[in-house]
C-alpha cells in the first residue's frame, strides 16, 4: 500500500498538478521502504517496485489514453517493470557506506534504461524534470539532465537521513547539506553560453481543424498558409518586424510539396513575400507507398534547402513494430498508422537564415541524445516543432513544454516552439517564458531571439557525466549484492 501512495505521490510533481518537490519527498519515502526491505525475498522487492511503478506511470501519461486504451495500458505496464529492478538495486545500494550516492547513481541508471529501451525508449517523468520552476534548474546547466537528478535523488536520500537518522549530528549534517545543496542551486549561473548576435524569428501556429484524425486532407496546410499570409502582410503593412526565419510546427502540412506543385508554390510564394525562408513541418512521402517521413524541410522561393528527420519516431504511435501481427492484435493501430514512419540518421543541426539551428521534432527534446548531437553540429538556436493535436485538454502539452524550458537551462540556447495547436512559444536560456500564444486557435509569435555559439558545462560533461552515474548504478547493485550474500 504504501508503495502505491508513493507511486501516486510521484506523479503529482508533474503537470497538472505539479506539487513542488513532490517526488522528492516520494522518493524519500521509496528509500526508507527499501531499507525496510534488506532481509526480504527478492519477490516481495520486485512487487513493491511494480507497484510503485503502476501507481506512477499511470497518472502521469493518462494522456496516452488520447491515442488508445490499449497504448496507454501497454505504456504504463511496460514502463512498470523497470521499476523492479531499480528497486532491488536500490536496497543493495543501501547496504554500502555513502549509499545516497550509491543510490543516486542506481536512479539515474534506471532513468537511462528507460530512455532507451525498449526501441527508442521513453525518457518522460524523469527526476530532473521537476526541477524546472524551483532552484535546482540550474544544476542542469552544469552537469546536465542525469546528474541534475542524482543531485535531487542526494536531496531526498538526505531527507530520510532527517527524519530517520540515528543521531542528531548525522540528522544536522544532512539538513545542512540540503540547504547547502539549495544554495548552490540559487547562485549557480544560468543564460546564454556565448552570445553570437540576434535573429528574429516568427512562429506559426495554424491550429488543427478539429478531432484527431477527421480533417480532410490538406486542411491543416491551408491553416498554416493562412496565417503565414497574415504574417507576409503583417511585415508589408509594417505592423510587425520582418522575420529572418518562419517557423512551421510539426505536420503544419499533411500534403507533400515535393510531390503537389500547387503546395510548393504556395509556400514558395509566401516565402517570397516574407523574404524569409520557412521551416517547414510535415509527413512526406518515404522510399515506398508504405513509408514516409517526419521532416522539417528549410523552404525559400527557391525551393528546399536542408532538412531533418525525426530520429526518435514513436512505436505503436509514429510506425508500428511487428505491423502483422500488432496490426491483427490492435486493429486501430493499422488504420491509424497506415505509414511505417522512417528514422533519420543526420542531427537536426541544419542551416536557415545564415544560421545553425538544433531542430528537434515532439518528442526529440526528451532525448539527451538528439540535443546533444544538434549542439554537437553547431546549433545556435533550439527548435522544437511539435503536434500535439492527439492531447488536446491533457497534460502532456504542459509536461513536454518543461522538458524544452529545461533543455534551454541545460544548453544555454534560447528554445523556440512552433506547434500545430499549443503550446507556442519562446523560452530564454534562463527557462523563462519570454511568449506563449493561447492554445487551440490560430497565433503568431514574433519574437528576437538571440543566438549562441558556446558551450556549457553539461554540454561538455554530460555524456560521460551520465555513463559513469550508469557504470556506478550496476556496480551498486552487483556490490550491494554480494555483501548480502556474504
Amino acid at each position: 500500500m504504501l508503495a502505491l501512495v508513493l507511486g501516486v505521490v510521484a506523479s503529482q510533481g508533474f503537470d497538472p498538478v505539479e506539487i513542488p518537490y513532490a517526488m522528492v519527498f516520494a522518493l524519500a519515502g521509496l528509500i526508507w521502504l527499501a531499507r525496510q526491505l534488506m532481509d526480504a525475498r527478492k519477490r516481495t522487492v520486485v512487487i513493491t517496485g511494480l507497484i510503485f511503478g503502476l501507481a506512477f506511470m499511470a497518472p502521469l501519461i493518462w494522456w496516452m489514453n488520447a491515442v488508445s486504451g490499449a497504448a496507454y495500458i501497454g505504456l504504463v505496464l511496460l514502463e512498470a517493470v523497470f521499476f523492479a529492478p531499480i528497486m532491488l538495486a536500490l536496497r543493495a545500494a543501501a547496504r554500502l557506506a555513502a549509499w545516497p550516492l550509491w543510490g543516486a547513481a542506481v536512479w539515474v541508471a534506471g532513468e537511462f534504461a528507460r530512455s532507451v529501451f525498449p526501441f527508442t525508449g521513453f525518457p518522460w517523468g524523469r527526476l530532473a524534470h521537476t526541477s524546472i520552476d524551483s532552484p535546482f534548474k540550474s544544476y542542469a546547466r552544469l552537469v546536465a539532465m542525469p546528474g541534475t537528478s542524482a543531485v535531487l535523488f542526494v536531496v531526498a536520500a538526505l531527507l530520510l537521513i532527517v527524519v530517520t537518522g540515528t543521531s542528531v549530528r548525522r540528522r544536522i549534517t544532512a539538513g545542512a547539506t540540503i540547504v547547502g545543496l539549495l544554495l548552490v542551486g540559487l547562485i549557480l549561473p544560468t543564460g546564454i553560453a556565448g552570445a553570437a548576435g540576434t535573429k528574429q524569428v516568427s512562429l506559426v501556429q495554424g491550429d488543427v481543424p478539429g478531432v484527431f484524425l477527421t480533417w480532410p486532407i490538406g486542411e491543416i496546410f491551408e491553416l498554416h498558409a493562412a496565417e503565414t499570409d497574415k504574417l507576409a502582410q503583417a511585415v508589408e503593412a509594417g505592423t510587425v518586424p520582418k522575420p529572418d526565419m518562419v517557423l512551421w510546427p510539426e505536420n503544419a502540412t499533411d500534403v507533400d510539396p515535393f510531390h503537389n506543385q500547387g503546395v510548393r508554390a504556395r509556400i514558395e510564394g509566401l516565402s517570397a513575400r516574407i523574404g524569409a525562408p520557412i521551416l517547414v513541418g510535415g509527413l512526406f512521402d518515404g522510399p515506398t507507398t508504405t513509408t514516409s517521413y517526419n521532416q522539417g524541410v528549410v523552404w525559400d522561393e527557391n525551393g528546399p534547402g536542408d532538412r531533418y528527420v525525426k530520429l526518435k519516431p514513436v512505436p505503436f504511435g509514429e510506425y508500428v513494430p511487428w505491423r502483422d501481427k500488432a496490426g491483427a492484435i490492435f486493429g486501430r493501430l493499422a488504420r491509424d498508422i497506415p505509414r511505417d514512419m522512417l528514422a533519420g540518421t543526420e542531427s537536426g543541426a541544419i542551416q536557415i537564415a545564415g544560421t545553425t539551428i538544433g531542430d528537434t521534432i515532439c518528442y526529440d527534446i526528451a532525448y539527451d541524445s538528439v540535443t546533444r548531437r544538434a549542439l554537437d553540429g553547431g546549433a545556435q538556436l533550439l527548435v522544437v516543432q511539435t503536434s500535439n493535436a492527439a492531447f488536446t485538454g491533457t497534460s502532456q502539452p504542459e509536461q513536454q513544454w518543461d522538458i524544452s524550458r529545461l533543455r534551454a537551462v541545460e544548453t544555454g540556447r534560447w528554445v523556440v516552439v512552433p506547434s500545430t495547436n499549443g503550446i507556442s512559444g519562446v523560452v530564454d536560456p534562463d527557462g523563462d517564458v519570454v511568449q506563449r500564444a493561447p492554445m487551440h486557435q490560430p497565433a503568431l509569435v514574433n519574437q528576437e531571439v538571440e543566438l549562441a555559439d558556446g558551450t556549457t558545462p553539461a554540454l561538455r560533461i554530460g555524456a560521460p557525466l551520465e555513463y559513469l552515474l550508469v557504470t556506478l548504478g550496476l556496480g551498486a547493485w552487483f556490490l550491494g549484492t554480494r555483501r548480502k550474500d556474504q
